[in-house]
């Protein structure tokens, strides 16, 4: 991944850069109330921090229901224990019925060239 320059805001991919600027039109169009982006939050077990986890965002919707979404090109192992101890945790983090985690994952798409 190399980092990338939306709105003179620097972000870690292309990718998430890109799903910023669907955001910023999502908010245009009035689909949604708001968006915050690397959200601190702090991944507690049984009252015990654990470590922090940055959400790239959290989408914010007129119901006052929240998306807490995480966007995606790999998945290393490091993320992976993270996501898992947020989705366990996650009912420390809801504050409306309707808030979701959500994971919008980067399908690469290779061409191969066959030569004879």
């Amino acid at each position: 991944n190399r980092t990338s320059i939306y709105n003179g805001i620097s972000y870690h991919s292309v990718f998430e850069a890109e799903y910023a600027e669907q955001l910023d039109w999502r908010l245009k169009s009035k689909e949604i109330a708001s968006w915050d982006r690397q959200v601190k939050l702090d991944l507690r077990v049984n009252g015990k921090h654990i470590t922090n986890y940055y959400i790239d965002f959290i989408v914010h919707h007129h119901d006052q229901s929240r998306e807490f979404t995480e966007v995606k090109g790999m998945h290393l192992s490091d993320w992976m224990i993270k996501w898992a101890i947020l989705e366990a945790t996650f009912d420390a983090f809801k504050q409306h019925p309707d808030d979701k985690m959500v994971l919008v994952q980067q399908r690469n798409v290779r061409k191969f060239i066959h030569r004879r």
